[in-house]
């Protein structure tokens, strides 16, 4: 690394910026979760992009929204998945689970973040709430229906989440909200991981679980109604969860959001959910958090 990085690095610490602005680090800390100043948060760590933090102090003290990308990340949702294709809006996915998602929408490199994460009390909004997100407002998608995909050949043997003792189970990644309802539901039956002979390979979507499944590489897996149907699968119905959207206030009202939301209240995207089946649309458009 050169001389020339060490003396003018690309990103400043939080002492750093407290020095240069001579106040107390605890300032710096109250500044950036008001988002008032330009701040990121790279692997945990807040961090200061340097060339922003002088020019917020050459300027009027605002700090000026960032322009965020057109991407979706977070949750797999087959429907949603779907509505961004047909409806040609330019949204690009980046589907690596809920918590990935609140990582990237928190560092500024999404613009929506589809999230289902089990709360005690419901869905999502406790989660969201708790991670001071600003500018922000989560719309509900969809209540899907969850529960577990099962062979044909082990429909009659797999009821519960008790009978999936010493069976093959497709995982979803650690990131996933259904790892977290999963790990919530077996907890509850008194079981864990050891208990079953889990697949080496994560599935990383709806789809893979399901593909797993009906390959023969797993018993069961959690998953939506939807891929249940669409696979042929087997269904024992376990909840009903909220899939939501959280999003950037400005993002929203970008062109790309807008034609999703367009194409969602159109004829077609009705009939593609009473398809695929396991779906309701009932709260679909229905602000849920709305950040101060």
């Amino acid at each position: 690394m050169s001389n020339s990085t060490h003396q003018n690095p690309l990103f400043l610490t939080t002492r750093e910026v407290a020095d240069l602005l001579r106040v107390k680090e605890r300032k710096v800390y109250d500044l950036a979760a008001a988002d008032e100043i330009p701040h990121r948060r790279i692997t945990g760590k807040l961090l200061f992009p340097a060339d922003e933090i002088l020019a917020w102090i050459d300027g009027s003290g605002q700090l000026r929204a960032r322009e965020r990308p057109n991407v979706l990340a977070g949750s797999h949702d087959p429907l949603l998945d779907w509505a961004i294709r047909a409806s040609a809006c330019g949204l690009a996915t980046l589907c690596n689970g809920s918590r990935d998602g609140l990582n990237q929408f928190d560092g500024g490199t999404a613009a929506l973040a589809g999230i289902h994460l089990p709360e005690t009390n419901g869905w999502n909004i406790e989660t969201v709430a708790g991670r001071g997100f600003q500018d922000a407002v989560l719309i509900n998608w969809a209540t899907r229906k969850r529960g577990l995909l099962v062979s044909n050949e082990l429909a009659s043997e797999i009821h519960s989440i008790n009978d999936l003792k010493g069976k093959r189970v497709a995982l979803r990644q650690p990131d996933a909200g259904t790892a977290v309802l999963f790990s919530s539901l077996l907890e509850d039956a008194g079981l864990s991981e050891s208990d079953l002979a889990c697949s080496k390979n994560r599935a990383h979507t709806e789809s893979e679980a399901a593909a797993a499944v009906a390959s023969g590489e797993a018993d069961a897996s959690l998953g939506i109604e939807a891929m249940a149907r669409q696979f042929k699968l087997a269904f024992v119905p376990l909840a009903d969860e909220c899939f939501d959207l959280l999003i950037d206030r400005r993002s929203y009202f970008t062109e790309p959001v807008q034609e999703l939301f367009a194409f969602a209240r159109a004829t077609d995207f009705q009939e593609k959910a009473t398809a695929l089946g396991g779906y309701s649309l009932t709260d679909h458009g229905l602000v849920r958090w709305l950040s101060a």
